[in-house]
C-alpha cells in the first residue's frame, strides 16, 4: 500500500487524478492541496510515498517544492506543458504525465512506478513524442546530455540497433526511439521510410539516380541513401 498527495492547482486536474486513482486500490489517498505552500506543509506531515505534483502552481512551483522537503518521495509530474519533461527525469520523476491524459495513459504512469523503470532517456523522448499532432522537436543525445533538436532540421534518420541516428547539416545525433517508432510518429508527408534501416526528409533530397532495379537518393548533406526493392511504390512518387 502506498500513500498519495496531489498537488496541483486546477481543481479538474485534481478530479482526474482521484477518479483513475480508483482504479489502484493500493494507492491511497491522503491529501490534495492547491498551490505550492501547502505541497510543501502537507507532503512534509503527511510523508507521502507517492505525490502527483502540477509544475505551474501559486507560491511555489513543482521543482521548487522538491527543495523544501525533508524526504523526496516518489514524483509523477502531472502538466500542461511539455517543456519541462527533461529538467522532470533529471530530478528523479517517475513519469510526466502532459495534460489532457487518458486512464490507460494514466496507467501506463503507475506501471513505471511498480517497474522502477529508471531510462531517463526513453521517458523524456516518449513525453516530446506523445502529443497528438506531430512532434516539432526530437529529443536525443549528444555527449552526456539530452537535448532537443528541430524536426525540420532531420535530413535522414537511420536504424541504429534499438535507437536511431538523426543525421542533421550540423551532426549526427541519436534518438532513444527505434527507427519504427520514429516513422510512426513524424508527418509522413515528409518523412518517407525507403528502407527498413532508412527513412528521409523529402524536403531535403537533392537528387534520385537509378541503380539496376532500384535507386539511389543523394540528401542534401551529400549522404547517398539506398531504395530498397520493398519501398519502390513509395520512392517512385517523387518522380510524379
Amino acid at each position: 500500500m502506498k500513500k498519495v498527495l496531489i498537488a496541483d492547482d486546477e481543481e479538474a486536474g485534481r478530479i482526474l487524478i482521484k477518479e483513475y486513482l480508483s482504479d489502484f486500490p493500493d494507492l491511497v489517498l491522503l491529501a490534495e492541496v492547491n498551490n505550492g505552500v501547502d505541497a510543501i506543509t502537507e507532503i512534509n506531515r503527511f510523508k507521502p510515498d507517492l505525490v502527483f505534483l502540477d509544475i505551474q502552481m501559486p507560491g511555489k512551483t513543482g521543482f521548487e517544492v522538491l527543495g523544501y522537503l525533508e524526504e523526496i518521495p516518489q514524483i509523477i509530474f502531472s502538466t500542461a506543458y511539455d517543456q519541462y519533461a527533461i529538467q522532470a527525469f533529471e530530478v528523479h520523476a517517475v513519469d510526466y504525465l502532459l495534460k489532457p491524459y487518458t486512464r490507460d495513459r494514466f496507467k501506463k504512469a503507475i506501471e513505471r512506478l511498480e517497474s522502477g523503470s529508471k531510462d531517463v532517456g526513453a521517458l523524456a523522448e516518449s513525453v516530446i513524442m506523445e502529443r497528438e499532432d506531430y512532434p516539432e522537436r526530437v529529443l536525443v543525445q549528444q555527449n552526456k546530455k539530452l537535448i532537443t533538436i528541430a524536426v525540420t532540421d532531420i535530413i535522414w534518420i537511420e536504424a541504429y540497433g534499438d535507437y536511431s541516428k538523426l543525421h542533421t547539416s550540423a551532426a549526427t545525433f541519436v534518438s532513444n526511439y527505434g527507427i519504427s517508432g520514429l516513422e510512426e510518429k513524424l508527418n509522413p508527408k515528409t518523412f518517407l521510410r525507403v528502407h527498413r534501416s532508412s527513412i528521409i526528409n523529402l524536403e531535403k533530397v537533392k537528387e534520385l539516380h537509378k541503380y539496376g532495379k532500384s535507386y539511389d537518393v543523394t540528401m542534401e548533406n551529400s549522404d547517398i541513401v539506398r531504395v530498397s526493392r520493398g519501398y519502390l511504390d513509395a520512392i517512385k512518387k517523387l518522380m510524379l
